[in-house]
């Protein structure tokens, strides 16, 4: 099948209630916020429930989180340089064709065909090892609150002590949990035919992201995300004319109004229909 031959653009709006969307590791875990008080998901978070998602679907995922590894490859250079699930070492080394791992890689991994990689692998005994970098075709951006969050902070204990003899409470059974009460995210992201035809993206591989968005949250559960907290409300889906596209990716992402409720209104374009679709 050829490549892209349609740029995209995509929005999706998301809902928050009594959840941690995306905790900070360096801010106590708090939900992440900027200077103004706007919740943020950061484009990282988002590609990583994306990942999962086309797991879950039976797609073959480069970057595999720990808890949902299926290879039970301990890294990724071991994961890239198996015989079994990567390419295997002489694909990494010294004097290889980069163009012609580069699509291996993307030819196996979806996750590398959507939003690229860099191959970064140290040879044995050789500090210069090999770099293979690929450019995706898909950008996400991190989503922001419409409005700024209120962070509640709530102290918690363990009901018994992970450690010592049990004779008295330990440092290891108090914590805090952090949550946003409730507040609408909006998200933007992109798929650029140029970039596609680097890496074999195609417009079978461009359904499956619009049909994955919708379910960004599910099966996502966690303490901080109780089932049901987190919820795609709507995504928009932009598919353009031509390669080059009508309008600028920012003029696309500028037309949708978001307000504090989840409501949207979309300006319209010339020769650029929007398609709504109702998240999961």
């Amino acid at each position: 099948m050829s490549t892209l031959q349609n740029k995209i653009d995509f929005a999706f709006v998301l809902r928050v209630k009594n959840a941690n969307p995306n905790g900070d590791p360096l801010n106590g875990n708090r939900p992440r916020s900027d200077y103004e008080g706007f919740g943020e998901i950061s484009d990282v978070c988002i590609k990583r429930k994306l990942r999962d998602r086309l797991q879950e679907a039976g797609h073959a995922i480069f970057v595999q989180s720990d808890d949902r590894k299926k290879d039970g490859e301990p890294s990724l250079r071991a994961r890239a340089e198996s015989d079994t699930n990567g390419l295997g070492k002489k694909a990494f080394g010294k004097g290889v064709k980069k163009d012609d791992t580069a699509k291996a890689a993307c030819e196996r991994w979806f996750d590398v065909r959507a939003f690229g990689q860099v191959f970064a692998f140290g040879r044995d005994g050789d500090a210069s090892g090999v770099s293979i970098p690929i450019r995706g075709p898909v950008t996400i951006q991190s989503a922001f609150s419409k409005q700024p969050v209120s962070i509640i902070s709530t102290q918690i204990t363990k009901s018994v002590s992970g450690e010592g003899d049990g004779s008295k409470r330990g440092s290891d059974t108090m914590g805090m949990k952090h949550r946003v009460d409730a507040a609408i995210y909006e998200c933007y992201g992109s798929i650029n035919p140029q970039l596609a035809e680097r890496t074999g993206f195609n417009d079978d591989d461009a359904a499956v992201i619009k049909q994955m968005l919708p379910k960004l949250f599910e099966n996502d559960a966690s303490s901080a995300r109780p089932e049901g907290s987190m919820e795609i409300l709507k995504v928009v889906w932009w598919k353009h004319g031509s390669k080059a596209g009508k309008h600028s990716s920012a003029k696309v992402h500028r037309s949708l109004s978001v307000d504090p409720d989840g409501t949207i209104e979309l300006a319209p374009l010339d020769d650029l229909e929007p398609e709504l679709i109702e998240g999961f």
